[in-house]
């Protein structure tokens, strides 16, 4: 039976989708009746047993990429960057490693063999177009190799940062992660900065992993604090708040962020001066009763300073133009912060009672 390759399951579903993230991350595989797992194994150890293979194959001049078809059906193959992968391909030769991690990653109809054909892509820092390329399609089943594709692409000069924001703004879920958190290693580049200002979050859970990470990298605060921003700034640094003042200890909440504080408070002002909307009243309504609840030190600022910033947020949300903007069958969900530290502390009083 002719199995289908993973890279043209990939064009594929891009076609089909297209510019649309992947659905799931590419799930379900072609090879999905073929599990894999490293649950118990030594951490130190991920990764010998391919390096092994691979030395066994660089070994013989003679022995074409093809030879690996079906080699690491016994083996756990990482999907992150690995010391022992890596040691294997400094041990062959360049344009050797090169051949052969372009064809596993071209023609393997395994996840195994194309895991460590972009590992081996992954050693080389080549600008080549051709392995970018492929790098990036690869990089669409996001929830497999989503990690190594951004690794490799970050490395790889303007075309492969340029490869890497195109690859950011078709994934979701894990593989999003993974392309945002390469991207803010290089967020000095003004493409990644403006991309990541207005772009890095997606609207879900996740947003909270990296939204930190955004916020410092891209150096959110200089931006926020301009006498104008736009309005795709403006939303997406709401959104960097929300997921900060939401994060459930997924990542850096408005406590570990240094600037929050001035942050909030340059938000607010510009989002006095916006057009309401129901979605920036929401995204206001979550950050004014997460800082309502967290303490003046969390904040870097005295109780008064706290509570005035809180005001400033419901100030907005009182006005009769925002108020409007809110959904009837959603208004009893969208309660101001007052509202919310009125009901617990009535709940405090009766417990204490």
């Amino acid at each position: 039976m002719i199995r289908e390759r993973l890279h043209d399951h990939a064009v594929l579903l891009h076609r089909q989708g297209k510019d649309d993230p992947l659905p799931a991350g590419g799930e379900p595989f072609p090879d999905d009746q073929r599990p894999r797992t490293g649950i118990g194994r030594d951490a130190r150890r991920v990764g010998a047993d391919v390096a092994a293979i691979l030395d066994a194959h660089f070994a013989s001049p003679a022995a074409a990429p093809r030879a690996l078809v079906g080699a690491f059906d016994e083996v756990y193959v990482p999907t992150a960057d690995n010391e022992h992968v890596a040691a294997a391909a400094l041990r062959a030769g360049r344009k050797r490693v090169r051949r052969t991690g372009r064809w596993l990653v071209r023609f393997g109809v395994d996840r195994r063999e194309v895991a460590v054909g972009l590992a081996l892509l992954g050693t080389e820092a080549t600008t080549s177009d051709k392995d970018i390329e492929l790098i990036r399609t690869i990089g669409l089943l996001s929830a497999e190799f989503g990690e190594l594709a951004a690794e490799s692409l970050r490395h790889r000069g303007p075309a492969g940062i340029e490869a890497l924001l195109w690859l950011a703004a078709r994934t979701s879920g894990w593989g999003r992660v993974h392309a945002v958190e390469a991207l803010c290693t290089v967020a000095v580049l003004p493409e990644v900065r403006d991309w990541l200002l207005r772009h890095a979050c997606a609207g879900d859970d996740l947003d909270a992993v990296t939204a930190g990470a955004v916020a410092t990298a891209a150096h959110l605060h200089a931006a926020i604090i301009a006498d104008e921003v736009d309005d795709a700034l403006l939303d997406h640094a709401g959104a960097l708040l929300r997921a900060m003042a939401d994060g459930s200890g997924q990542g850096m909440t408005l406590a570990d962020y240094p600037p929050a504080r001035f942050v909030l408070a340059a938000y607010a002002r510009h989002l006095a001066r916006r057009k309401p909307t129901w979605a920036r009243y929401a995204t206001a309504a979550v950050i004014a009763d997460r800082i309502a609840h967290l303490e003046p030190e969390d904040l870097g600022c005295t109780k008064k300073e706290r509570e005035r910033l809180v005001e400033r947020f419901e100030k907005i949300l009182r006005q009769r133009r925002w108020q409007a903007t809110v959904p009837r069958r959603k208004a009893k969900k969208a309660k101001p912060a007052a509202a919310a530290r009125r009901r617990t502390a009535r709940r405090r009083g009766k417990a204490k009672g």
